[in-house]
């Protein structure tokens, strides 16, 4: 009967992890995907944190249509005593300074009496959040939207 010796393995064997460089290969990889996501990201929040704006501004127009129809002028109180707005995330008073707020707008109104009498419906973003520097978006009752930062469109 003949024995079989295996030779003894003479180099250290890999165990289970990770080498630095491939480490730091990842760490890379991830930082790099996250310096593109991330501004993206908080693109996109400001566009629709600016279109919640403009859609409670649009609906403040459509209710001023209707309110001058009834009173004979336009109101700049967006609470229940005067259009009685409600939407969504949106918290409307009876206080004109106050108008609506959410966490990155407060919509206001001012009323101007004349012959024909107009308004104009501003949402400022809160100063403190990210939304800050969209600029002011307005609407008139003449259907004028405008916004003062970026390229002027809402």
């Amino acid at each position: 009967m003949t024995h079989c010796t295996f030779p003894q393995q003479t180099s250290a064997r890999r165990t289970g992890g990770f080498t630095l460089i491939e480490l730091m290969v990842v760490v890379t990889i991830a930082a790099t995907l996250a310096a593109i996501a991330i501004p993206s990201y908080r693109n996109y929040n400001m566009k629709a944190n600016r279109s919640a704006a403009g859609q409670i501004m649009l609906n403040i127009s459509n209710r001023e249509e209707q309110y001058i129809l009834d009173a004979r002028a336009y109101s700049d109180v967006p609470g229940s005593s005067g259009l009685n707005i409600t939407q969504d995330t949106w918290t409307c008073s009876n206080t004109p300074a106050t108008g609506c707020t959410n966490t990155f707008y407060r919509v206001t109104i001012a009323v101007t009496t004349g012959t024909p009498p107009t308004y104009t419906i501003t949402g400022t973003p809160v100063s403190g959040s990210y939304q800050a520097t969209d600029g002011k978006l307005t609407l008139t009752s003449a259907g004028v939207k405008s916004r003062s930062a970026g390229d002027g469109k809402w």
